[in-house]
């Protein structure tokens, strides 16, 4: 059973901490390839500061030399909000024996019950969580349930089906953030060593994060 990871985000821009985890997810899970999703319009924060056109260009710059890493743009060709429900529903449709796998951020999967139709995801595909080593999963309410019910301590257990798990997997999670990375730039500081040199190059030609 082919088995793809689904790395979603603005990736405004994309840098080492996105390429980092989802590098050791696709070799500790052992899958097939990771697709990363730029989203059009996210749901739950502010749009993206730089245009799609430049998100595409610097992700497919990023991920280019690297075997397994694919850019998927159906998000960006959809209309309204990028929900994730329906970004499944469409891989579904195009790999109905493919177990999908949604790769969030502890952050993303602690704002989960706040997302559109969230209880689908686990019909359609799926969950991994990438935290650091120490961090504390939730233990009640309604995450804490889903965990006990679903949760697998076997990356295995993730091709042995198309959907309906949720696995917890430590990454080396780099503290780099998006936000803090636009503020440095915009202040004159360069994104060396921070984001690889193509996108650094292409943030410098078009002046994206520009004051």
């Amino acid at each position: 059973m082919q088995t793809i990871g689904l790395f979603g985000g603005t990736f405004d821009p994309v840098h080492y901490g996105h390429l980092r985890t989802a590098l050791e997810l696709r070799y500790r899970l052992a899958l097939d390839e990771v697709r990363f999703l730029p989203c059009a319009i996210p749901p739950h924060r502010d749009m993206p500061t730089a245009s799609a056109a430049i998100r595409l260009r610097m992700l497919r710059a990023a991920v280019d030399s690297e075997p397994g890493f694919l850019v998927d743009e159906r998000e960006l060709e959809r209309a309204g909000p990028s929900y994730s429900v329906d970004t499944l529903l469409s891989l579904r449709a195009d790999y109905p024996q493919a177990s999908l796998c949604l790769l969030l951020g502890m952050d993303a999967f602690l704002g989960l019950p706040t997302w559109r139709a969230w209880r689908e995801l686990l019909r359609l595909g799926h969950i991994v969580v990438a935290h650091r080593p120490g961090s504390r999963m939730p233990a009640d309410g309604e995450l804490g349930e889903l965990l006990h019910r679903c949760g697998t301590r076997t990356s295995t257990e993730l091709k042995r089906s198309l959907a309906g798990r949720v696995h917890v997997q430590e990454v080396t999670q780099l503290e780099i953030s998006s936000t803090e990375l636009r503020a440095s730039i915009r202040a004159g500081m360069p994104a060396s060593y921070l984001v690889p040199a193509a996108v650094c190059n292409i943030i410098m030609e078009t002046g994206c994060y520009a004051a």
